[in-house]
């Protein structure tokens, strides 16, 4: 019996996924390991591998189409079969998988068809669409698709109703021509990525719902910075600021446990080690690819992780255990020029660092005006893990690293 192949929850609680790139073909031989697709999910695109070995019988899904989880997409042959088995494990050879309508329906939407025997009919719009232009009564039809979906193939085995002629409108005086409006503005409307779409939803549910509030501090990093240009003198991995800046958020939480931890609907949770996601710009969107273990590692070991994770991101090629988990989030602007900033949380994460750069400033040394380097940071907080003076304590705790470089190291 040939495997249907069905589209995995490769992200938990994803309700569907999208084919971005097919890598084989129909009539390909495979083995198990094989990569069969890139999926998109909403923080990533991942390769789904064979997990059965065969020939490809048929690619039931498009490169590009949003699948729900469990939808077939594809069909794999064991030695000996035929396409015949595979009608036989997808009849009608194409699967229509949209996503589950919503119940309700926004203003201006279709509505829902509703059937004269009471019971409600689901389509999908291209369906609704199709039934307008044929001139198809969708209560007549019986839908074959899942739950009793009316698809597509539904309308294709009946006959195309004649259009119902239509009079001839009554002849009209004519109108003085209206004076020439000026053109509108062009726009280009751009279709949302999943990734947009998760960055859309998850940061407006995170600010309409998670109680934010803010502390911010200026730190001196003139010694951090010479201890940088020494440490990359010496050796061979090359660190950057934001390297000694993660150490020093570890040391941190580690320091004022109360901040190391994370939402959990009826407790908070505490960590013992530190996890932290570091905010990546990439095509589209933004990435937070999680370092573990910066507690315990060396300066130059977060900085090689870091430059693993962060040129992945950008490729494309990270695995989605790798955007998963950590109690705390650093987003750095400051090389980009911005001077401070502050950041959204990551639910369930109670904490996220906003970096600034850092710029020469006056300031008071001994009682004498001078000129120093100084970075500003804001940490953003949720209320509800992590109190006012917590925040405080943990501020005070992160500055006095920078501002102390030597005890990063130790």
């Amino acid at each position: 019996m040939p495997t249907v192949v069905r589209m995995p929850e490769v992200l938990a609680n994803a309700g569907e996924a999208v084919i971005q790139t097919w890598l084989v073909s129909e009539g390909q031989e495979i083995a198990i390991g094989d990569p069969l697709a890139e999926i998109e999910t909403e923080k990533a695109v991942v390769e789904y591998v064979a997990e059965v070995e065969g020939i490809v019988g048929r690619l039931i899904a498009e490169a590009g189409a949003t699948i729900a989880v469990g939808e077939p997409i594809a069909v794999v042959l064991a030695p000996g079969e035929t396409n015949t088995d595979v009608d036989v494990a997808v009849p009608d050879g194409v699967v229509e998988s949209p996503a589950p309508e919503p119940e309700l329906v926004a203003v201006g939407a279709p509505a829902p068809v509703a059937a004269t025997n009471g019971r409600r009919l689901f389509a999908t719009p291209l369906v609704r669409k199709l039934a307008r232009e044929r001139g198809i009564e969708l209560a007549s039809v019986s839908g074959t698709g899942p739950g009793g979906r009316i698809v597509r193939r539904d309308l294709e085995r009946l006959p195309v109703a004649e259009p119902t002629p239509q009079p001839s409108p009554e002849p009209q005086p004519a109108r003085t021509p209206a004076a020439v409006e000026t053109p509108a503005m062009g726009y280009t409307d751009v279709p949302l990525t999943p990734m947009r779409k998760a960055i859309a939803r998850r940061l407006t549910e995170s600010k309409t719902t998670v109680p934010h509030f803010y502390v911010t501090a200026d730190c001196r990093v003139d010694a951090l910075l010479e201890l940088r240009r020494s440490a990359n003198a010496a050796g061979t991995v090359k660190v950057s600021l934001n390297d000694f800046i993660l150490k020093a958020v570890a040391g941190a939480l580690i320091e004022v446990p109360e901040a190391n931890a994370i939402w959990n609907g009826d407790s908070i949770r505490r960590f013992d080690g530190v996890d932290i996601a570091v905010a990546v710009a990439v095509d589209g969107g933004l990435l937070t690819p999680v370092l573990r273990g910066v507690h315990s590692a060396s300066v130059s070991a977060v900085a090689t992780q870091m430059a693993d994770l962060a040129g992945r991101a950008r490729e494309g090629r990270l695995q989605q255990r790798e955007l998963e988990g950590g109690s705390f989030s650093v987003s750095n602007l400051g090389m980009f020029g911005v001077s401070e900033f502050s950041a959204i949380l990551n639910p369930p994460q109670s904490g996220i660092l906003a970096v600034g750069g850092a710029t020469q400033r006056p300031v008071v040394v001994d009682g004498e005006l001078t000129v120093g380097t100084v970075m500003t940071v804001t940490l953003s907080a949720d209320h509800r893990v992590i109190d006012g003076a917590v925040a405080a304590t943990w501020m005070a705790a992160f500055v006095r690293r920078i501002e102390n470089p030597l005890t990063v190291l130790i």
